[in-house]
């Protein structure tokens, strides 16, 4: 997959070494702005107590 990604980036190293970086941040950001926020409360193991 990782390969294939990389083939797919135009341009020389310096620009596809660019445009991989900034594609890892916007899945990254994505993941924590977005898709960690919303399903952090549908988990089960959130309610963890000692008694």
């Amino acid at each position: 997959m990782y390969a294939w990604i990389w083939r797919k980036l135009p341009g020389p190293f310096a620009a596809k070494l660019t445009m991989a970086v900034v594609l890892v941040l916007g899945v990254v950001a994505l993941l924590m702005f977005v898709v960690f926020p919303w399903l952090e409360p549908r988990l089960w193991f959130n309610e963890v107590a000692v008694h």
